[in-house]
């Protein structure tokens, strides 16, 4: 009667494959880029570059301006109207950062398989879509005030120019690119897989014996 010893092996987890940016946050990565990057960048340069020029439309056509009562020793400011100077930079902050937080989450969900400088080019983008913005706005609504003032008489009420009172609010446009790419890796993220195998001590050190 012979007896037939079996050893049997354990198993050992296979050795460490890098994973790609994509499928690190949740996509399959793909066997190649459908653009080149170079024209991956001057797609998104474009798209921030018209969302800029629309925004900036945007905050010269809905931002409340204040108001300046002519008198006899030039414009002044009421109660009500004060409350009203700030008004353009709330409206610039409201569009910026809703406009780079949605295109932001587009274009780095597109962009994701090309590597970890998609995070930086959508935040490049958004800083272009911001000077973008206030230079439209500027553009079609900052009227100078002395002008005007020197040309009206008492009893006008004549808006005051539309501009932004610091810089604070063009950092908008980042933030809300930042963000977008933030909670898209945060939700998407997948921890790499682990061996779901268990092998006791005892298969691992003593033969089967039949």
């Amino acid at each position: 009667m012979s007896h037939t010893g079996e050893v049997s092996q354990p198993v050992q987890p296979g050795p460490y494959t890098p994973q790609s940016f994509g499928a690190a946050y949740g996509a399959p990565p793909p066997s190649a880029p459908s653009l080149p990057w170079s024209k991956a960048i001057g797609v998104t340069l474009a798209v921030f570059l018209v969302a800029g020029a629309i925004a900036g439309w945007a905050w010269q056509q809905f931002a409340p301006l204040a108001q300046y009562t002519v008198d006899e020793n030039g414009g002044s400011l009421g109660e009500e109207q004060m409350t009203r100077v700030f008004g353009p930079d709330g409206t610039f902050v409201a569009i910026g950062f809703l406009t780079a937080l949605v295109l932001g989450a587009a274009l780095f969900w597109w962009l994701r398989d090309y590597g970890p400088w998609a995070v930086g080019i959508v935040v490049l983008g958004a800083a272009l879509g911001s000077g973008v913005a206030w230079g439209v706005g500027m553009l079609l609504g900052h009227d100078p005030l002395e002008p005007r003032l020197e040309a009206a008489k008492p009893g006008d009420l004549l808006p005051a120019p539309l501009e932004l009172h610091t810089w604070t609010p063009l950092a908008a446009w980042l933030v809300g690119a930042a963000l977008a790419t933030a909670l898209i890796a945060a939700t998407t993220w997948r921890a790499e897989p682990v061996a779901t195998t268990s092998v006791s001590g005892a298969s691992e050190t003593s033969p089967q014996v039949k």
